[in-house]
């Protein structure tokens, strides 16, 4: 060491210890305390599908009933074959429910994640109440009728017939009847957040402003007391970042809360120099956490954590959609929740091989259509990094009735509290795709625009429209989508581009989207060069997909205005009053087939245009008996250049700018070996198929 060095060294600890330096404190790390205690009631439940009066007594004997697991549906199988004449109708499930004796004291809350469409629920003959809407979470309390240490019947009606009061009265998919979700008991102490608030976490963070210097998040805690008593209360709060270090807290001063009454508490925190969540290319999240503390006691009475992104996003007329001020072009899906054999009943670990795909496939933008999805959903969409754009299912129809307009209110309540904490959200849907274009339907669009924006004006109110593209429809949200179907539903093939040009020179303020387009394929059925097909038609050939998908990409791909387009959509799914395609009872739009084991062709053009993955793809891959010598190989392929070789003969490289590479060929009789192969900084890539021609 220099003497310099030493002297600087020697100086440094004479500083620290005279105090006349003190270094920088290092950020405490912060763990939440585990004070609420969950009982999961997934398993153990008797089922009969019909309606048993008396079923909700508990000395009912449900012997002879199935014995089933939630997540749960009756229409598994009926609800996907075709012939419009699924169960729609009642269904009981029945279990028995053993509290532990250490919640004694404590209030007891009863979840459901999701049950179709109408739930009546009792616990040990008492009626806890009624939830009606198909998609969101809800609770009861269910503290007074339950006994702790003891064995409790819960029993729960449910109905999934059509009923002109709830939404959606129609829809163009399968309404899957059931408990489809999961379902908890929750046990918290009587000072604690708040349960009961249209089944969100009761703590809901608003970002006031998000930029490289600071972030400014504005937390909203509600809260109960219900001790017999006055308590002292406080509410601290703390962000951590993704290690758990804190890099912001505050602590409310100590208030008295009377008993059996609510307390809100408002609090402003800041985040110096934050890394903010930037979609797929940085999904970082930070964590609130929220603290009900019983200032007298002197102890931690509940705790509460959320997912925080901070983020910022505008969407601009003309140049679209930007998130923390730097564009991003929205790579969209449109997603149904169900798949083959288990309809809307499916596992954490379906929805994450769901996103997988979505991922290998380059999205960065999800549309819940056209309804509320699970809490694991939108947790993958916040950890993954996509632009949610999730709705309530206002579908088709209204009926002009008090009880009709009160539950579309309550769904987007559910939706808007339940989801208010996920940075993946940008966008509250409001409806999809009205009929009429009337009074009354304005009317109740009006009411739901007004509802967003007083719920949650930090996000956009959007709608789905397939009408006039300046009609009253399409007037009432901040922004808009349109579902186009060219070349499929009744318009010409020549794609979106010529509609958008002439919608936004006519509206230039007006800020768009296509929230749906595409066209239904087989992966059973192909055809050279196939012209449109009859949509209600039995002949869906992979090929027209294809050729619909390339062109609607080329178009929407150079249009700068448009702040997102939404594939129609990512997985075929149940509609079962369908009879089309290869199979009754199927959309087959999906660019991934029901069962999710096969990838359409179309896939691997998004796939080779929306990523940076090395990617060659042989088209047509799966018409392996071929009648006619003449034909085309097409590949889809990002790489440098790609080579064709068939039967060992080259058919020379070709460079394309859309990822669309094409060869005639002469095919011979018997098998023919097809291959494609290129480079990718430096890495040889191949793909080949054998497609043999009938001698």
């Amino acid at each position: 060491m220099s003497r310099f060095r030493l002297f600087v060294l020697v100086l440094a600890l004479a500083m620290v210890t005279t105090g006349l330096f003190v270094p920088a404190p290092v950020a405490a790390a912060y763990a939440a305390p585990s004070l609420r205690q969950h009982s999961g009631l997934d398993s153990g439940w008797r089922f009969t599908r019909a309606d048993v009066p008396g079923a909700q007594a508990p000395g009912f004997n449900d012997s002879s009933w199935s014995a089933v697991s939630v997540p749960h549906t009756w229409n598994s199988r009926d609800g996907q074959d075709g012939g419009n004449n699924y169960h729609r109708g009642i269904g009981w499930y029945r279990r028995t429910v053993t509290p532990s004796a250490a919640w004694t004291g404590k209030r007891v809350w009863l979840q459901f994640d999701g049950v179709n469409s109408v739930a009546e629920v009792w616990l040990n003959g008492t009626r806890l109440g009624e939830h009606r809407g198909g998609y969101a979470a809800f609770r009861f309390d269910a503290t007074a009728a339950l006994r702790i240490g003891q064995d409790n019947i819960l029993a729960v009606r449910v109905n999934n017939a059509a009923n002109p009061d709830i939404a959606p009265i129609s829809a163009d998919y399968t309404f899957f009847g059931g408990i489809y979700r999961s379902v908890r008991l929750t046990a918290v102490d009587p000072l604690a957040i708040r349960l009961g608030d249209y089944g969100g976490p009761g703590v809901y963070l608003r970002q006031r402003s998000v930029t490289a210097a600071a972030a400014t998040v504005e937390v909203t805690s509600k809260a109960w007391n219900n001790h017999p008593a006055a308590r002292q209360a406080r509410v601290r709060t703390v962000l951590t970042d993704a290690t758990g270090r804190i890099v912001a807290e505050t602590t409310s001063a100590p208030r008295t809360v009377a008993a059996a009454s609510e307390f809100t508490t408002v609090q402003s925190l800041t985040v110096r120099d934050p890394r903010r969540w930037q979609g797929k290319t940085d999904p970082y999240l930070y964590q609130a956490h929220v603290e009900i503390i019983d200032a007298g006691a002197g102890r931690v009475t509940d705790v509460l954590t959320q997912p925080l992104g901070l983020r910022a996003a505008t969407v601009d007329a003309n140049t679209g959609f930007s998130l923390n001020g730097q564009r991003l072009q929205l790579r969209g899906v449109n997603a149904h929740q169900d798949r083959l054999d288990h309809g809307w009943a499916v596992s954490p670990a379906q929805q994450t091989q769901d996103f997988d795909l979505m991922d290998e496939m380059g999205v960065n933008a999800y549309r819940t259509a056209h309804y509320q999805q699970s809490q694991h959903v939108l947790d993958l969409a916040d950890r993954r990094g996509y632009v949610v754009w999730t709705e309530i299912p206002l579908v088709n129809q209204v009926t002009d009735s008090a009880g009709f307009r009160a539950n579309l209110q309550q769904q987007l309540y559910e939706l808007i509290r339940q989801n208010f904490n996920h940075p993946s959200v940008f966008f509250w849907g409001i409806g999809n795709e009205q009929a009429s274009d009337n009074a009354v339907t304005n009317g109740i669009l009006d009411t739901l625009a007004a509802q967003v924006e007083a719920e949650d004006s930090g996000r956009l109110s959007t709608y789905a429209t397939h009408k006039g593209d300046t009609d009253g429809l399409a007037g009432h949200t901040d922004v808009i989508g349109y579902n186009k179907y060219y070349g499929w539903y009744g318009l010409s093939d020549t794609g979106p581009g010529k509609w958008a040009d002439q919608l936004h020179a006519k509206d230039p303020g007006r800020r768009i989207s296509i929230s749906e387009y595409g066209a239904g394929a087989s992966v059973h059925q192909h055809e050279e060069n196939p012209k449109p097909p009859v949509t209600t038609g039995k002949w869906h050939p992979e090929e027209y997909q294809n050729l619909l998908h390339e062109n609607h990409w080329k178009q929407l791909d150079t249009r700068r205005y448009l702040w997102g387009s939404f594939v129609w959509n990512m997985f075929d799914f149940a509609v079962d009053s369908r009879s089309e395609g290869d199979t009754d009872g199927r959309n087959d739009k999906g660019l991934v087939t029901y069962d999710r084991h096969t990838r359409k062709d179309a896939f691997y053009y998004y796939k080779a245009n929306w990523t940076d993955t090395p990617t060659v793809y042989l088209a047509s891959r799966r018409w392996t008996q071929r009648s006619t010598a003449a034909t085309t190989v097409k590949a889809y392929a990002n790489l440098d250049s790609v080579t064709l070789t068939v039967n060992g003969v080259s058919h020379g490289a070709k460079t394309s700018a859309d990822r669309i590479h094409t060869w005639p060929v002469t095919l011979r009789p018997g098998a023919n070996t097809v291959t494609v192969t290129g480079l990718k900084n430096g890495r040889t890539h191949t793909d080949t198929v054998t497609w043999n021609l009938a001698g």
